[in-house]
Order: C-alpha cells, then structure tokens, then sequence
C-alpha cells in the first residue's frame, strides 16, 4: 500500500522561511523512468511510459488536524499542499493566493447546511465548477514554471464539460501557453459549450470531436504516449491526470471536514461524492490516508455504473455510454482509477500492468473482494439514475428552498443512502445549477436557475473546430496551428 511518513517536518506548521531538505517525489504507475520532483511531475503530466504519477509516500498530519481547523482556505492549501512542492514557501504562498483571489466568496468553498446534509459548495470560482479550485492553481503554477525555465507549454486535455471551461480560465491569455481542448461534440450542456466556444483568446483552440468523451481521452493518451511529438510540441495536461489538480483537491476534503468536526462534534465525516472520472473521489481517499477521519467515501454515479459496479462487486467492465441528465459523469473509462488500483494491488507493477493489459483486450477487471465482500470498507457506492436526480432535486427546493445541479443530486441521492447517526454527510456540491438549467426545469416545472455570468453567454460569439475522434486529425491540428 501507499507509504506513510512522518518526519520533523510533520511536528508542526512550516515557518515562512523553512524549505524542507526533502520533498515527497513522484513515480509512475507502470515503473518506468526515475522519481521527479513536483515541478517535473507537474509539467510531464503523463508519465511518459503512459502511467500516472503518484507520491513516493504521504504525511500523516493526524496531529496537525486540531490546529488546522481555524485556518482560512488559503492558509489551510499552504499546510495539506507544502510537503508535497518543490519550490520556495513564499513562492507557494503567493500561487495560492493568486489563485482563490478570483473567488465570489471568501470562504472559497464554503459549507452550508441543508437539512440532514452539510453541502460542501465548491462552485464559487470563475466558471461555477468544482474545476475551477484545481485549475486556477494549475494556471498560475504552469507560468510560474514556464516563466522560469524560459518554456512554452501546449495543453491538450479532453472534458466532459467543466474541466474544458475551468482549464481554459485558468490559462487564457497566458503568453507561454496554448491549450486545445477537445469535447465530444453535442455531448455536453449547451452551457457548458458556450463557457469554452465564448472564449476568444488567441491561446485557446476549442474541439468539437464527433464521439463521447471516452473517444476524446483515448485521443489525448495517444497523443501523451507518442514521447517524440510529447517533446517536440512540449504538451502538457490539465486533466485529472495531472497530480497538480488531484493535490488541489485534497484540501477542500480538509476544509469541509475540520468545519463540519469542529461545528457537529462528531468524531468523524462521511462524503458524497459525485464522480466520473474517479479524480475528485481520489482526492478524498488521499486525504483519508493522510489522516483526516473520514468514515466513508460515498462513491455516486449516474446510470454511467462502471465505478459504482466495482465497488460493489469487485469487477470492472466496460459498458456502453448513455447520455444522462448530468452530462459530466457521462464516463465509462475512469482516467483516475488507475491510481487506486495501484494502491489496491499494494504496488506490485507488474500485477497492475498485467490488469490493464487485460482490460484493454477484454474491457473488464477484477480484484478480489475483502472479508467483509466489499473491495475496499472506506468506500460506498450507488446508482443515482435519472428519476432519483430530479427528485432530490425537487425535494430539495420544495423542502429547504436550495437548488441542487444533476450532478450534486446524484451525490445527494446516494449519499441518503449511506446516512449514520452521529456521522455527519458532506456533500460535494460540484456546479451552480444554472449551469443546468434544463434539469432544474425539467425537476421543478420552473425556470429557476439562473447565473449572471452565464446569462451573459447567451448571444455572446463563439470559436469551435469540429473533428473526427481520430489521433491524426487531432496531431495535425495542433501541428498547424502551433507551428
């Protein structure tokens, strides 16, 4: 399993003018290549055998948990994320500043209370996503370091939805960055489409691919194994792939954990997590591992159950992707699993490759269930289908007055489910729901959700290719334009 340290450095918070001798190093999923540092790791993105990089080993900061429940979110991102960065501490200090400067509130993601579920609201950034507390670090991370070593970086990241917005505000007008990114084309909210296609940059290339968004990330690994044009055309990736955006997120677990502990009472939190690609459910496991006391993971899908399967029975398979009412979670190949099963096979390589190895012949895996037939007791795990979404989504306006988008209903949903006494739920709200104003309508009768920021996009021009899902068009594109 995943390694645990704890070190001097683990006493107590870092003081503004301590830079550790050592920082936690990264190393690929499939073992090829040497340990990097963060600033490598973050700038490779996909290992370049086409693993994914994960930490050496992780703090354990049980200890520091008291102390850190008064921080503010900033000031609580420098503790969780500083053992795991390679650069100065005041250089760090000021990146995260910069990054949830852009917030509408200054909580960043604050916790309110509706009804039996604390809501964890992580849509307060500039494109209304959970994205957006990952990427505007990434952004202003990927300049720092470019800016640097004197670089220029081309971003190719393939999205759902939310990630393409949120990764293309993180970097708009950068001047050392170009970003392409592609989304599988009438597959996402009309909403979604326009927060990218509205974005005039000169840096910003946006892909409409004629496929699902599994055929989009087929597409982007591709093109990341291909190490010779990797290198020539210097891309990078935003994706969850990225451990940069995975880091990111693991403090918002802190956050909303400690408050809620420190508010309740209660020993420990469970969470509800909505998730398709298995990256921000990951971030929760990490956060577990290090020490946060977390009771459960509640692990939701849509009728997209490939992940919800697993934990459930143990295998994983393949099935065909069905358009739903939180278009995000339309996912049927998690480009985050990989890291889980890393630690699920305690880091045997060679079992991990022989798995995947399978599973891209066969579409399926298996793991062997626990003493308790379950794959792993952190986790929990459900389906919230399309009636399940819009009603908890009516209740919720009905009952509490608060309006829930599809995707956190689906955490909602399945989280009821999962509901202890004496361990408070967490709700990962991960959009605004005027993001999704079809759904709220269409649970409600009326049209309730509404964002002046989106508002603004209805007639506003917009910028978009369209492709074939294909490696070669893609690489010919990006050729053209960058050279």
């Amino acid at each position: 399993m995943l390694a645990v340290h704890k070190t001097a450095l683990d006493a107590g918070r870092f003081p503004p003018d301590c830079f550790p001798m050592e920082t936690i190093t990264y190393i690929s999923t499939r073992g090829g290549g040497s340990p990097l540092g963060f600033q490598d790791a973050v700038m490779t993105g996909l290992a370049p055998d086409g693993g994914l990089l994960v930490p050496t080993e992780l703090p354990l900061v049980a200890d520091r948990l008291d102390a850190w429940a008064g921080l503010s979110y900033p000031e609580l991102a420098y503790e969780v994320m500083r053992p795991f960065v390679d650069i100065p501490p005041d250089d760090l200090r000021d990146l995260i500043a910069r990054s949830y400067a852009t917030f509408d509130h200054p909580a960043v993601a604050p916790t309110v209370t509706v009804g039996d579920v604390h809501v964890l609201e992580l849509f307060h950034g500039p494109t209304l996503a959970f994205k957006d507390i990952a990427l505007q670090f990434l952004g202003n991370f990927f300049e720092y370091t470019l800016a640097q070593r004197g670089q220029r970086m081309n971003i190719l990241a393939a999205t759902s939805g939310d990630t393409g917005s949120a990764a293309i505000y993180g970097v708009r007008g950068r001047d050392r960055i170009n970003i392409f990114v592609m989304h599988p084309q009438g597959r996402v909210a009309p909403l979604q489409e326009k927060q990218m296609t509205t974005v005039l940059d000169d840096n910003v290339f946006n892909l409409a691919v004629d496929g699902t968004f599994d055929d989009a990330q087929r597409v982007m690994k591709a093109l990341f194994r291909d190490l010779p044009f990797k290198e020539k055309y210097a891309l990078g990736a935003v994706n969850s792939v990225n451990w940069a955006r995975v880091l990111a997120q693991m403090v918002y677990y802190f956050y909303a954990g400690l408050q809620v502990r420190r508010e309740t009472g209660a020993a420990q939190v469970s969470f509800a997590v909505p998730t398709g690609n298995f990256g921000d459910i990951l971030a929760g496991y990490y956060a577990a591992r290090m020490g946060l006391p977390v009771k459960q993971l509640i692990l939701a899908t849509n009728e997209n159950d490939i992940l919800a399967r697993f934990f459930n029975t143990g295998e994983y398979q393949l099935g065909t992707v069905v358009p739903t009412a939180s278009p995000s979670m339309d996912i049927q190949v998690a480009s985050n699993f990989e890291r889980y099963l890393f630690d699920k096979v305690e880091r045997d390589v060679d079992r991990l490759v022989t798995m995947l190895e399978g599973f891209e012949q066969t579409g399926a895996l298996r793991v062997p269930l626990t003493s308790g037939s379950v794959v792993d007791p952190l986790f929990a795990a459900g389906v919230g289908d399309r009636v399940a979404t819009l009603d908890t989504i009516r209740r919720y306006h009905a009952t509490h007055g608060y309006l829930l988008d599809p995707h956190t209903a689906v955490g909602v949903a399945v989280g009821e489910r999962f509901m202890e006494d004496g361990v408070p739920l967490i709700a990962l709200a991960t959009a605004h729901p005027a993001k999704f104003s079809q759904a709220i309508e269409d649970a409600t009768g009326r049209d309730l959700a509404h964002h002046p920021r989106l508002d603004a996009l209805k007639d506003a021009p917009t910028r978009c290719v369209a492709l074939p899902a294909e490696v070669e068009a893609v690489r010919s594109y990006i050729t053209e334009q960058v050279d």
